[in-house]
């Protein structure tokens, strides 16, 4: 499913116009990315909870050359699916 479908789904299931809905759906994504970029989580009960991780440095090869080298540490986003979530994907 691509954004404009899932706009569609968002306007079809809330009864929206598809540009209040397409509002909609980026003000959740830009405050999921909000709240991450300052190191919060959200929890959403039943579907999951979005992240920050830290990944360690750690050394890597160029695949080209052989040469060994140092990948930096990185904040990663997660996602962790919550059970009902997974319940419906498995059911």
């Amino acid at each position: 499913m691509h954004k404009s479908e899932l706009i569609d789904a968002i306007a079809s299931h809330a009864n929206l116009n598809k540009a209040d809905a397409g509002r909609g759906l980026d003000g959740i994504l830009s405050a999921i990315q909000n709240a991450l970029k300052n190191g919060d989580s959200i929890s959403l009960v039943g579907f999951g909870a979005f992240e920050v991780k830290d990944r360690a440095e750690r050394k890597g090869r160029n695949p080209q050359t052989g040469a060994e080298l140092t990948i930096a540490a990185a904040k990663i986003p997660g996602f962790k699916p919550g059970k009902a979530l997974k319940e419906a994907v498995n059911g």
